[in-house]
């Protein structure tokens, strides 16, 4: 399993536009080959600022699978203009587990 880690920074006052629009965009990417889980979470100390976790069985789930087929197209439009900058998207593997999580 992967962790797909983006923050992504919304442009000031698109907040509702963009978390309505999110809404929408996590019924593709939970409909996608390898798509575990994913969450959003709205940073504290800069509300236009959220972090996305999206957990895949492998790279190539995301990295191929996903970005490279006609609903990541839908996934862009419903998304992407809300960003500024665009985001960095990084790909993490489990080290070590602990609590919850590791069982």
């Amino acid at each position: 399993m992967i962790l797909e880690v983006a923050i992504l920074p919304v442009i000031a006052g698109k907040n509702a536009e963009f978390e309505a629009a999110f809404r929408q965009a996590s019924t593709i990417i939970s409909s996608m080959k390898g798509y575990i889980s994913h969450e959003l979470q709205t940073c504290i100390e800069d509300g236009n600022k959220y972090l996305l976790l999206v957990h895949w069985e492998t790279l190539e789930d995301h990295t191929i699978g996903f970005r490279g087929s006609a609903e990541y197209q839908e996934w862009r439009k419903l998304l992407h203009h809300f960003y500024d900058p665009f985001p960095v998207v990084e790909h993490y593997s489990i080290t070590q587990a602990y609590g919850e999580s590791a069982k």
